[in-house]
Order: C-alpha cells, then structure tokens, then sequence
C-alpha cells in the first residue's frame, strides 16, 4: 500500500474527504519525525512504537573485495510493533 493508497482508505474509514485525510496523514507523519529528532519515543498502544536507538560501531566486509571495512556508529529509528498488529500480521 502506498501513500495514495492509505489516503484512500483513511478517508473511506473515517468518512472525509481525501483532501483532509491526506492533510492527517502529513500531520501525523511530521509530529512523529519531530518528536524522532528530538529522542522521543512516540508510543501507539495496540500498533506499535517508534523510537531512536544507537547503533554501535562494527566491522562488515566489503561484498566485492571480501576486504573488512568499519561501519561507524549511527542512530537509527526501530518500530516495534504493538499487540494488535502483530495479531492483524497472523491472520494474513
């Protein structure tokens, strides 16, 4: 499912036009980038969380050469998720 895709049936769940659900959509996907940036964790009882976490240093290999390489540290954002989703995943 795309973006397009989700504003479809975003707006057919809650009955509002596609320009308001998309609209949501955006609004949504800012608060929870600004709140990433910031070390927050954004938690969705039942769906899931989106947290920062460190990734540590490490050593990888090259796929071409087979040479070791350094990977450095970095911060990445993980979604964990909630119950009910994991539950929705079963099903399919």
């Amino acid at each position: 499912m795309n973006k397009a895709e989700l504003v479809k049936r975003m707006a057919e769940i809650a009955e509002v036009p596609k320009a308001a659900a998309e609209k949501l959509l955006d609004a949504f996907m800012k608060a929870v980038e600004e709140a990433v940036s910031k070390g927050d964790k954004v938690v969705l009882v039942g769906f899931g969380s989106f947290q920062v976490v460190k990734r540590a240093a490490r050593e990888g290999r090259n796929p071409r050469t087979g040479k070791p390489i350094k990977i450095p540290a970095k911060k990445v954002v993980k979604f964990k998720p909630g119950k009910k989703l994991e539950e929705a995943a079963q099903k399919s």
